[in-house]
């Protein structure tokens, strides 16, 4: 799966209807966009307008992302599609969305079972309004299947940050492990690292809408400790009855409640 690399610039607007200029390496195309209506027109026939076209869902689900307000005449973002694209597969959570970056690449993609032999880390945040305060663990199950548990309070207020945070306090305990599973209920790790992260870097660190990205200081530590490893990402519907999964729960909202 090819990873093309595309800049966007509004050049035109119109009754709320915005002319895109599209370009990859030395070719354009022109494309109109209303983030209202959300129609999409494409003016040309070429290379390009044929790339996004048999990517058009991915196109579409960033023009669709970038809120209305954030359009406007001169405003530029580089973006990237992932030529075919098995978008359905991405968005299947019985999947294993994968990230590997050994040897210098950065590829992501999906697989229907995972590796044997990977140490799992099993994940999850919980923060409690009671107290103020937040807390996290971090089950890792060892190829032999052994576990060891740790857990950990923290001032954060927000659960899909504590989630990310015990995504990174995971690898940081196995960093001499080259290929790790991680186990979590959280999209926001998940797909943060898979899909998202590629198009932050490009734009030094800001959204589709121009903005700064939230924790963005997590995500960078997360972007690097990362490197040169190869991670599974496999989904678990949160108080499903799945026994790691619920350990993990159950400590993160033990350090969350607890005061002392």
């Amino acid at each position: 799966m090819e990873i093309v690399v595309f800049e966007m610039e509004i050049v035109d607007e119109s009754n709320n209807t915005f002319t895109i200029k599209i370009s990859s390496k030395d070719d354009s195309t022109l494309i109109k966009f209303n983030p209202i209506s959300r129609a999409l027109h494409f003016l040309n026939e070429d290379g390009i307008s044929g790339m996004l076209k048999s990517n058009e869902y991915q196109l579409r689900k960033m023009l669709h992302i970038k809120r209305p307000e954030t359009y406007y005449k001169g405003f530029r973002l580089k973006f990237v599609l992932r030529d075919r694209k098995d978008v359905a597969a991405f968005n299947d959570m019985s999947q294993i969305i994968v990230v590997d970056k050994r040897d210098g690449k950065n590829e992501s993609y999906v697989i229907d079972s995972g590796k044997e032999n990977l140490t799992e880390l099993y994940i999850d945040g919980s923060y409690s309004s009671k107290t103020g305060k937040g807390g996290f663990a971090v089950i890792i199950k060892s190829p032999e299947g052994k576990y060891d548990l740790k857990s950990f309070k923290s001032g954060v207020k927000k659960s899909s940050l504590l989630e990310l945070l015990a995504a990174i306090k995971g690898l940081e305990l196995v960093n001499d492990r080259k290929e790790v599973r991680i186990v979590t209920d959280s999209q926001y790790v998940r797909k943060g690292l898979a899909e998202w992260i590629i198009n932050w870097k490009m734009n030094d660190w800001k959204t589709a809408n121009g903005e700064k990205v939230k924790n963005i200081e997590y995500w960078k530590i997360f972007d690097k400790i990362t490197d040169g490893k190869y991670v599974e990402f496999q989904y678990v519907k949160s108080h499903s009855g799945h026994f790691e999964n619920t350990m993990a729960d159950l400590y993160a909202k033990d350090m969350a409640m607890n005061t002392k």
